[in-house]
C-alpha cells in the first residue's frame, strides 16, 4: 500500500532516494520521477513536493476516474508518465488548473491543490494533499530577459515566494558573494538597499542601480552587522557555508537569511541535515535549483 510519494527534480532521483533512506523511508517503486513508498510521509528537502495522502483507486473508465477525483475535491494537478491520452481525457473532465507563470513579487497560489497520476490504465494514484501549491512543484515566473546579468535571480524570486516574504523599501540587505550581481539586481528592483560583497566587481549596470553599494572582499570574512536580510548565492562547499550561516545566526543581528547550499560531486547529506536542524530555518529544493538546496531562516521563528 502506497502511503507517501515524493517528486524528484529531473536528474536528482538518486539524491532524493539517498535522503529518504537516511530518514528510514524505503522507495518501493519509481513512477517516472515520483518515488513511491509504503512508509508514512516524512519531510523531504530534495523533493519538489511530497504527496502526503496518496490513494490507489481502481478505475474502469475515463468517466469513473474523473468522478473519483471530483468526488474528493475540485482542484487537481496531473503528473503524467505514461498513458498520456487516457490522462488527457480524464483531465478534460476536471476543472482546469493552469500552471500560470507568476509575476514577481506576486504571492504563491493559495487554492487547495491535489495531485494524481495513472500507474496503469485502470489504476490511479491520487493525493488530495501535497506540500507544494504549484503544479508538480514547478514555480515558474514571467522572466526578465533584459535586466539581470544571469538567471540566478530566479532562485531568489522563488525562495522569497516560497517563504512568503521579500525585502522592500527601507530595508537593508547584504548580498554575500554577489558578483556578477543577479541577486543584487533582484533585491534592488524591490526598492531595498543592498550592499554587495565579492572579490570580483559587479556588472557595471547592476552597480549603478539606485540603492546598490559594493564592498570588495570575501563573503566569509564579513563581520555580522545589523541588517534586515542576508542573502548569499556564493560558490562554496557546504561546510564553510554552514559556519558562515552559524556566525550570522548566533550574532542575532540579521532578521532573515536566504542562501544557496551548493554540492559538488557527492551530496553532503550530513551538512544538509545540519542546516535543517538550525532553529528557525527551512531547507528546500527549488524548482530553479540544480544540485543545490536553499536555506531560509527567520530570527523571530528561531526565538519562538
Amino acid at each position: 500500500m502506497i502511503l507517501s510519494a515524493y517528486l524528484a527534480a529531473e536528474g536528482l532521483e538518486p539524491v532524493l532516494e539517498e535522503e529518504l533512506a537516511r530518514a528510514g523511508v524505503a522507495v518501493s517503486a519509481w513512477h517516472g520521477r515520483l518515488a513511491l513508498s509504503e512508509a508514512a510521509p516524512v519531510a523531504s528537502a530534495w523533493a519538489l513536493e511530497v504527496w502526503t495522502d496518496p490513494r490507489e483507486i481502481e478505475v474502469a473508465s475515463v468517466k469513473g476516474a474523473a468522478d473519483a477525483l471530483r468526488g474528493m475535491q475540485r482542484n487537481w494537478a496531473a503528473y503524467g508518465v505514461s498513458h498520456h491520452r487516457r490522462m488527457a481525457l480524464i483531465a478534460e473532465r476536471l476543472p482546469p488548473v493552469k500552471a500560470r507563470a507568476l509575476v514577481f513579487p506576486e504571492p504563491a497560489p493559495t487554492a487547495h491543490l491535489g495531485a494524481w497520476t495513472l500507474l496503469a490504465p485502470d489504476r490511479m494514484l491520487a493525493s488530495p494533499t501535497k506540500t507544494s501549491p504549484f503544479v508538480n512543484g514547478e514555480c515558474r515566473f514571467e522572466e526578465d530577459r533584459v535586466g539581470p546579468p544571469s538567471r540566478a535571480y530566479l532562485k531568489l524570486w522563488e525562495a522569497c515566494t516560497r517563504i512568503g516574504a521579500w525585502p522592500g523599501p527601507g530595508e537593508t540587505c547584504l548580498d554575500l558573494g554577489a558578483s556578477p550581481g543577479g541577486w543584487t539586481w533582484a533585491i534592488a528592483k524591490l526598492g531595498a538597499s543592498v550592499v554587495a560583497v565579492d572579490r570580483s566587481p559587479l556588472e557595471p549596470r547592476v552597480a549603478a542601480m539606485p540603492g546598490v553599494s559594493f564592498r570588495q572582499g570575501s563573503a566569509f570574512t564579513v563581520v555580522p552587522e545589523a541588517v534586515d536580510w542576508v542573502f548569499s548565492d556564493v560558490i562554496a562547499y557546504p561546510g564553510p557555508l554552514l559556519e558562515m550561516v552559524g556566525k550570522w545566526v548566533d550574532s542575532g543581528l540579521a532578521g532573515r537569511i536566504v542562501c544557496t547550499i551548493k554540492f559538488q560531486g557527492d551530496t553532503d547529506h550530513a551538512a544538509a541535515e545540519a542546516f535543517a536542524a538550525i532553529p528557525g530555518g527551512r531547507l528546500f529544493h527549488l524548482f530553479h535549483n540544480k544540485h543545490e538546496l536553499t536555506f531560509a531562516w527567520k530570527k523571530d521563528l528561531a526565538l519562538s
